[in-house]
């Protein structure tokens, strides 16, 4: 079925729906992962976001139940060079088009997606439309142009879980959220170590390896007060990753300055621009953001580097830290801005990129049994 994809600054590409007839807008992005869409799918990151695979083969593999990272298909569209409808892999429950069709998402494919990176590179990531029905290009770059940007919005509003809940059997167990402010008890206390998650857009991945570090993890609703979380009495705070800019993410930044020096904090993505914030720093838009396995970081305490998986559009201002106590710990090799800092005085720390991968490499999977070390440390 033909369909056309338009950005705001005019630019046009033909292409087709492998999914039916629909319609979609939003900010397009680029992904240069090989494997792992599914994954990329599921992330609440990509949260009004519309994916570009720079790999030209896509659905080769199929989907399964077992690779979600949330419980629900996050994108707007899905935008592929070539689309493979005949799945060959032992692990495969279904087609990726029937799985994008069930969770009423365009699925596009024809596409030159090398002129739309190249495009996107040289520009910026910037809104588009994309439609089956309108193939006027003057209407769909202005449907474009009527997209909300995607700095000064709060995404995290729309992805962030309703109610708390605690991992078991590997998916989400919800418990009484009245429950946090009385009579909480911890189902492991003194058995494993006890985390608060504050879900900005959590990867259900970031939580099992939480728990493979031995932490028991409770992820509760982004606006959830520092006066409940202190009533919990947890061993530590974990500060998840999540969509959109977090400057708008008030609510959140004066949580976290509450909660800086009361038990060890990590934070991961929009988790880092976060504690940036609260810890008097300023955060900025990447010209087309960081989305891939293939980012080298270099470790500045031991000067290694490490192959990252990293899906972010925004990212703290490096200038804006120089003054600050905290200590930077890892830069990314590709232009040299901020993937990690750590507060030894507060025991805060965090990482711009993606240490759970899912999908990408494990060079970065230390930092959750490091965290387990430092809350080990501060309960001695």
């Amino acid at each position: 079925m033909k369909a056309l994809l338009a950005l705001e600054d005019g630019r046009t590409f033909a292409c087709r729906s492998f999914t039916g007839p629909g319609d979609a807008r939003g900010e397009v992005v680029f992904n240069t992962s090989m494997t792992g869409y599914q994954e990329i799918l599921t992330d609440p990151s990509y949260y009004g976001q519309m994916v570009t695979m720079t790999y030209p083969l896509i659905g080769n593999y199929g989907v399964n139940p077992e690779d979600i990272e949330s419980n629900r298909i996050q994108v707007p569209a899905f935008i592929v060079k070539e689309y493979q409808d005949y799945p060959s892999n032992f692990r495969s429950k279904g087609t990726l088009a029937d799985y994008l069709i069930k969770g009423h998402v365009l699925g596009i494919e024809d596409l030159d997606t090398r002129a739309l990176t190249r495009h996107i590179r040289k520009s910026g990531a910037m809104r588009a439309a994309i439609s089956t029905s309108d193939l006027d290009p003057d209407s769909l770059v202005k449907k474009a142009l009527q997209v909300p940007a995607m700095q000064g919005s709060d995404l995290v509003a729309f992805v962030t879980t309703k109610k708390p809940y605690f991992w078991k059997y590997n998916q989400p167990d919800y418990v009484n959220a009245d429950s946090l402010s009385s009579n909480f008890v911890w189902r492991h206390r003194g058995k494993k170590l006890s985390v608060v998650a504050l879900d900005f857009g959590i990867k259900y991945n970031i939580i099992r390896c939480l728990e493979r570090a031995g932490c028991e993890v409770l992820t509760v609703p982004a606006k959830t007060s520092a006066e409940v979380i202190k009533k919990l009495q947890p061993d530590g705070i974990f500060l998840s990753n999540g969509p959109g800019d977090p400057e708008p993410v008030t609510y959140a930044v004066d949580t976290i300055k509450q909660l800086l020096g009361f038990v060890p904090i990590f934070g991961i993505c929009l988790g880092m621009q976060l504690l940036g914030l609260a810890m008097g720093g300023k955060t900025l838009k990447i010209k087309f953001g960081h989305r891939g396995g293939n980012q080298p970081v270099k470790n500045l305490a031991t000067g290694k580097v490490e192959i990252t998986a990293q899906n972010h559009g925004f990212a703290v201002d490096l200038d804006s830290l120089k003054n600050n106590a905290s200590v930077l710990t890892h830069i990314n090799l590709n232009e040299d801005s901020l993937e990690g800092i750590h507060d030894e005085t507060l025991q805060a720390f965090a990482v711009q990129y993606h240490p759970e991968a899912s999908p990408g490499p494990h060079d970065a999977a230390y930092l959750f049994n490091q965290f387990a070390k430092v809350m080990t440390h501060a309960k001695a």
